[in-house]
């Protein structure tokens, strides 16, 4: 069986972003085919790959998941195994929590569950909001559809192995809108005979991110960030008469989600109107919030206490989206955070990299939990 640093480092070198993951997902297939499950799905919700481990006997099914993709950066740090593919690169530790899996694999062919089922997903498209979903609508899922479902994601800025738990609300719900307007377009010394986006576009800005307050909505619970915008060509002849405005919006529950989206578009709306625009909203990377259950916690929380590992307690959720969320469909599910160091590159940073020293807490940490389950 490969070693865990070789594969992580093997996958680190060869970073696929998401939808494009294909070789990423051989090279799963290739390494847990030496762990002898008792049934391997490919192509699932895309590129995804699930590994069963049966035992044959009755009990719970368990799913334990991690990504396959990659970002869309430029690495700038130099370890020796850094991304051979120009701008893409493993910048969220994906690579690591592969390995993880990976690892929990080769401790199941040593040590085969008693009860029960334990499924191990290499889920594509973790980045753009698609795969998750993708998974849960693939007709092949039904047959592995979990009692339970775990996860995992590093932290940095937190302690090196420290595990973070936190039930309910643990990851921001997400989703961008794209504003696209359409007026009249003039030559730039007749500004009067266009219908220019600009003042809407102005208006937008310097109003979007006070609209949780205007809707009653806690501040602390919402974020809006002005992502992009586009005022007619760089050219200057012209009074532009189109234009795009991208904003994030994120929320610490669906619900609340729900209701600032639907304000939001309804308010680029009337603004489109009032400066007698045309306007197309387009929704774009729509991440559920995690809601963690407090059964899988404790379950998480037995765990870290059984291993002797730190454990912090988390007191608000993060802003930052995960659409391992989405399962909560489809089962009871949790994810918790593993330390990868205080001075660790932030996530999505060109010069992060995933610690290997956390590896094998992410290996045990799963194992235990699925022992907990399975036996």
């Amino acid at each position: 069986m490969i070693d865990l640093l070789d594969f992580r480092h093997e996958l680190h070198r060869f970073p696929e972003l998401s939808g494009e993951e294909s070789v990423t997902a051989t090279r799963i297939l290739k390494y847990l085919g030496e762990c002898s499950p008792s049934q391997i799905i490919n192509n699932l919700g895309g590129h995804g790959v699930a590994a069963i481990f049966d035992s044959g006997e009755a009990g719970e099914t368990v799913l334990l998941r991690c990504e396959l993709d990659a970002l869309p950066i430029l690495e700038t740090g130099q370890p020796p195994y850094r991304s051979t593919v120009d701008g893409k690169g493993h910048l969220c530790g994906h690579d690591g929590h592969m390995a993880i899996i990976m690892g929990v694999a080769q401790r199941l062919a040593k040590r085969p569950i008693a009860r029960g089922r334990v499924v191990l997903l290499f889920q594509p498209a973790e980045e753009t909001g698609i795969g998750a979903p993708s998974v849960l609508a693939d007709e092949k899922f039904a047959a592995i559809r979990p009692d339970f479902a775990y996860a995992l994601h590093n932290l940095p800025g937190m302690p090196l192995g420290h595990i973070g738990l936190k039930s309910g609300s643990l990851c921001f719900a997400s989703e961008g809108l794209n504003m696209s307007f359409l007026g009249r377009t003039s030559h730039a010394s007749h500004p009067e005979d266009a219908i220019t986006p600009q003042n809407a576009l102005v208006e937008l800005m310097s109003t979007l991110n006070s609209l949780p307050e205007q809707l009653g909505i806690d501040p602390e619970k919402t974020l809006v960030t002005i992502c992009h915008a586009r005022l007619g060509l760089p050219a200057f002849g012209i009074t532009p008469g189109d234009g795009d405005l991208f904003a994030a919006f994120r929320a610490e529950t669906d619900a609340l989600q729900a209701k600032l989206i639907a304000s939001a578009a309804q308010y680029a709306r009337d603004c489109a109107e009032k400066h007698g625009l045309k306007i197309t909203v387009d929704y774009n990377e729509k991440f559920a919030a995690c809601d963690n259950d407090e059964t899988a916690v404790a379950n998480i929380r037995d765990a870290a206490v059984g291993l002797n590992l730190p454990i912090i307690d988390i007191d608000k959720p993060f802003r930052w989206s995960e659409d391992f969320g989405a399962f909560s469909a489809a089962g009871k599910t949790a994810l918790f955070v593993l330390g990868s160091g205080k001075n660790c590159p932030q996530l999505h940073a060109p010069d992060y990299d995933f610690p290997d020293g956390i590896i094998n807490t992410g290996v045990d940490m799963f194992e235990q939990i699925t022992r907990k389950h399975c036996g």
